[in-house]
């Protein structure tokens, strides 16, 4: 894997740092339900849960995607902080990115989003988070990541990693002008080949191990 020394290091945030599905299928099916259409599994929520909601709901929810829309984030308001727990050795990857600025930069709504970290105890990680609908346009548009490097008074380029687990994040990432890191088998959408990424990291410990190399040695990896 050849990748500049970060840096930044910006973060999606479901499935990547966290899993927060049972909360995220909770809410999607509380809004089929209402439409009286056929509920999802988990693992359907996994495969189809990539695009921000204003982008997803109006197709599959036609002119009431608004109310499915309430729907949805009721559900997910009442549940969300009970079910997220952090992905195996996130917390030591984040540990290691210390010595970077790190930002969040995810797909789902920025309250959310901002009180997840914070139940958490996580804010201290970060200089800014940026859910959907902070920006003009959501991920795989570059507007959040560019928002959020701006925030944190930062250029865009290929020493900025932006780390995700979809192909949303690696379109987003290169249409930013920023390295496309992977974190997972992306098995939820179509795997490590199919998206390409220009890093990949099976999960946080091995992605903590390589920057805690980098810290020690700021080189080109």
């Amino acid at each position: 894997m050849s990748l500049p020394t970060p840096r930044a290091i910006l973060w999606d945030w479901d499935n990547t740092l966290v899993d927060a599905w049972a909360g995220v299928q909770a809410g999607m099916n509380a809004a089929l339900r209402a439409f009286a259409m056929p509920e999802w599994s988990v693992e359907e929520v996994r495969a189809r849960a990539r695009l921000s909601l204003r982008e997803a709901f109006p197709p599959l929810f036609g002119a009431e995607w608004e109310r499915a829309r309430d729907l949805f984030y009721a559900e997910v308001r009442a549940r969300h902080l009970e079910l997220i727990t952090p992905l195996a050795g996130i917390e030591a990857a984040l540990a290691a990115a210390a010595p970077w600025p790190q930002a969040v930069v995810s797909n789902k709504q920025g309250p959310i989003l901002r009180a997840e970290a914070a139940h958490l105890g996580w804010n201290p990680h970060f200089g800014v988070l940026i859910g959907a609908g902070d920006a003009s346009a959501d991920k795989p548009s570059p507007a959040p990541i560019l928002m959020a490097l701006d925030k944190l008074g930062i250029s865009a380029g290929p020493d900025i990693w932006f780390i995700g687990d979809t192909g949303v994040d690696m379109q987003a990432a290169r249409a930013a002008g920023c390295s496309a890191v992977l974190l997972g088998d992306a098995s939820h959408d179509g795997g490590v080949a199919a998206l390409a990424p220009d890093a990949h990291f099976a999960d946080g410990y091995a992605l903590a191990e390589r920057l805690v190399g980098l810290a020690k040695t700021p080189l080109l990896a």
